[in-house]
């Protein structure tokens, strides 16, 4: 295929020179402007950069930190409020305030009991707060995998992209020593030689956005790496295109079992019911107690006692108010019950969606690799035949060769669009997906 782009690489550069009066200094100023600084920075695989997030990505940490949190706050949940230490001074006579012999004076501390059952409840609604904390540190997790991914194959596309807009300009810089021998020639219409120009510069336009895509993946990447959008940073790898994808049922059944977002929801139901049962305990009183040293006034035949008092409170003569506890916390189970159905519901359109994304892109992928590719590298080497023997004008040649190029950067294209759909399924059923008798196409390092 190389022997073929520089045949006709060749064509075009003495299309191109054939007739201008000085067209060598003009061509190589043109294919100076194809020329791109190469990317500096560490080459890195996906599984590396998949590690290097989940260790330093900003949202991970605060996620992290969060967790730790809520578990620093479990073990105090269910204690007991503090006990209290207390004076009391009775009798002290108003005309001799200071006179405390004349008083009973009572030292006292007082804790108070919750009713039984409530400390346990507490405990464990602050340990289905970390539960549910980690199930969003996992969500978190989850989507930061996926941007790498996505911005990975961004960036890897970007790459190949690069690589083949250089091999055709090393071609032409090639090609320009044959076109000064077939300069003296002349026998091509000035149409052709601005046509060849125009696809020259082409090649240009191509290479902006081609630095424009790898710039915008890179700074993704490393925001994802919770590093400066400008350091640098490449990619290698490939495109494991599986050649079988799962089934919607059994994604379906994956996506229940492992989306961090339908865990977290029951999580919350389960606290919620906590809280309702916890609301039901408002009638099991609490109860306080206290106990002290009592100094009876000067002259009194017991001077030393000591002191016990015990109180409860009144659940029951306040039920307007308890009562509508219990009812908010059934109705915000209910509720919940109600949202985690919904929940579940859109998870499968979700999921249903993404898969048929995936086998679109799957599909275009195969068509450019298996058809389209091989029919217009065929139809190049006829046209190539044809023009050396006068079968065909200029312009049908340089159609075919655009046409090449153009679907070898349509098929990384599809590539690449399959890697981002799949990664989109991947967040849809909350976890990444094994990818079994997968067909690989190689990236390339810049």
């Amino acid at each position: 295929m190389r022997s073929i782009y520089f045949f006709i690489s060749m064509l075009v550069c003495a299309v191109t020179f054939g007739n201008a009066q000085d067209p060598f200094p003009a061509a190589d100023a043109l294919l100076s402007e194809h020329h791109h600084a190469a990317a500096d920075g560490p080459t890195m695989s996906l599984d590396q950069i998949e590690q290097m997030a989940l260790v330093a990505n900003p949202e991970i940490r605060v996620a992290v930190r969060r967790v730790a949190v809520l578990e620093a706050r479990v073990p105090g949940a269910g204690a007991l409020a503090d006990p209290m230490l207390g004076y009391r001074g009775w009798g002290i006579p108003l005309k001799q305030p200071w006179n405390y012999n004349a008083a009973q004076n009572m030292f006292m501390v007082t804790q108070t009991f919750p009713g039984f059952g409530k400390r346990g409840l507490q405990t464990d609604i602050a340990k289905t707060d970390v539960v549910e904390a980690k199930a969003s540190l996992q969500n978190t997790r989850l989507e930061v995998q996926i941007g790498v991914r996505k911005a990975f194959y961004d960036l890897l596309r970007a790459q190949d992209e690069l690589r083949i807009h250089d091999e055709h300009v090393a071609i032409a810089r090639q090609a320009v020593e044959a076109a000064r021998i077939k300069y003296t020639v002349g026998k091509v219409p000035q149409q052709d030689i601005l046509k060849a120009q125009v696809a020259l510069t082409r090649l240009a336009e191509h290479m902006i956005h081609f630095e424009e895509d790898a710039e915008m993946a890179r700074s993704r990447l490393n925001t994802l790496l919770g590093r400066g959008p400008l350091t640098p940073i490449n990619v290698q790898g490939t495109y494991p295109v599986p050649e079988h994808l799962p089934g919607l049922e059994e994604l379906e059944k994956t996506a229940l079992a492992s989306r961090p977002d339908l865990s977290a929801a029951q999580t919350a139901i389960e606290k919620s019911k906590q809280e309702q049962t916890f609301a039901g305990k408002t009638y099991s009183p609490d109860f306080t107690v206290s106990a002290g040293y009592m100094l009876m006034p000067a002259g009194s035949a017991f001077r030393n006692n000591y002191m016990v008092e015990g109180s409860i409170n009144l659940p029951w003569l306040n039920r307007r108010k308890h009562d509508s506890e219990i009812e908010e916390a059934k109705a915000k189970v209910s509720e919940q019950d109600a949202e985690l159905d919904a929940m579940r519901n859109a998870a499968f359109g979700e999921v249903q969606e993404a898969l048929a994304q995936v086998k679109a892109s799957k599909r275009l992928a195969d068509v450019y690799h298996t058809a389209l590719q091989p029919q217009a590298e065929a139809t190049l080497r006829s046209t190539v035949i044809a023009y050396e023997n006068d079968g065909t004008d200029f312009l049908n040649l340089l159609d075919s060769q655009n046409s090449v190029v153009d679907i070898d950067l349509a098929y990384f294209q599809a590539l690449s669009d399959f890697e981002t759909r799949f990664a989109n399924l991947e967040l849809a059923v909350g976890t990444p997906l094994e990818r079994s008798q997968s067909t690989t196409t190689p990236g390339v390092t810049q």
